[in-house]
């Protein structure tokens, strides 16, 4: 038997023995080290995803651990080796699927919100969303390649280069992730968030931060950027202030990239993207290349896991562990499911 925290529904979970699934052919099972609790994972427990995840749910979809179990037919995969997953299982028949977009799929499964996902001590996935692990990884650092495959590929479809100047509004993980991955191409950054604590954790990792309620912002870049703008701006916070603000600190012909999940329709000041040939670029989950970018960058430093880990909490404490990743303090909380190190 091993254990799972399961979703409820009601803003409830709950912790329980389970039995592991065997692999059927095809399929690994994977002894889970670590998942880590994702904004996703706090709108499920919200239930602002009630109409996707089928309770009582198994959720998470952050994680690292090692092979336990081939199914048959699996090759190229060995009991024993390291891995992670990129959880999300297309169609391939849909129009997105045809033309090669498979990860905005238009049927798209994304395994650990609308299947079973990974807060749990066994768990046997398709072994096509396996993304091999380099031995010399620790599994803890490894749990952060999703979220950094995001932060890549926001920053791929930024075409953001060295030597441009980016605008990071936000600095929760994925802010963070995508401020790191952007100085690691070579750009200057600037990260403006309101709370001081989130501030502090940004400049601790040697950012440059602003808070926008104290300074003029779109003065202060037109200064860091010789009265040009900023080539980038990610939008990462969801407010609506940030997207009106995001149009004013762009140059000619910069790019603003949607990072957050706005679910309300915002104002945008469009005489703004007519008069400086700006473009918006909607950006979601991640592709095959951004995985192997994202372990590249965990792996050799450029992503300063230790410091985005604020806390590793045993499995049992789940309940505990979202209601402190809710109250603020903590950048990135692991949950330590009891697979083999």
């Amino acid at each position: 038997m091993t254990r799972a925290a399961r979703y409820l529904g009601a803003r409830t979970l709950a912790v329980a023995e389970a039995r592991p699934v065997p692999p059927a052919p095809g399929q690994v099972r994977i002894d889970v080290a670590y998942t880590g609790i994702c904004g996703t994972d706090l709108h499920i427990l919200h239930g602002a995803m009630d109409h996707r995840v089928r309770v009582p749910a198994v959720i998470g979809h952050e994680m690292s651990g090692r092979i336990a179990e081939l199914g048959e037919g699996v090759r190229g995969h060995a009991v024993g080796d390291p891995v992670t997953v990129m959880p999300l299982d297309w169609c391939g028949q849909c129009p997105a699927c045809r033309v090669g977009h498979t990860h905005i799929c238009h049927r798209l499964n994304f395994i650990g919100v609308d299947s079973t996902g990974s807060m749990q001590g066994s768990w046997t996935v398709p072994a096509t969303i396996l993304v091999p692990l380099p031995a010399d990884l620790a599994l803890e650092h490894a749990a952060l390649i999703e979220p950094t495959a995001v932060a890549v590929h926001d920053v791929r479809r930024s075409r953001l280069a060295a030597g441009e100047h980016a605008v990071v509004i936000g600095a929760g993980p994925v802010g963070l992730l995508i401020a790191t991955v952007a100085r690691a191409r070579g750009a200057a950054v600037t990260v403006l968030e309101l709370d001081a604590h989130r501030r502090a954790v940004a400049a601790g990792l040697g950012l440059t931060t602003v808070d926008p309620a104290a300074v003029d912002v779109a003065r202060q870049v037109r200064e860091q950027t010789g009265d040009a703008g900023a080539d980038v701006v990610f939008e990462v916070s969801g407010s609506a202030a940030a997207v009106r603000t995001a149009t004013d600190l762009l140059a000619v012909r910069g790019r603003l990239v949607m990072v957050a999940i706005h679910s309300r329709p915002r104002e945008v000041d469009l005489h703004r993207v007519f008069w400086r040939e700006l473009e918006m670029i909607g950006v979601r989950v991640y592709q095959r290349d951004d995985y192997e970018e994202a372990i590249r960058l965990v792996r050799d430093g450029h992503v300063p896991s230790d410091r985005l880990i604020s806390r590793i909490v045993a499995l049992d404490d789940v309940a505990e562990a979202f209601e402190a990743l809710e109250a603020g303090g903590d950048v990135k909380i692991l949950l330590d499911c009891g697979g083999a190190r």
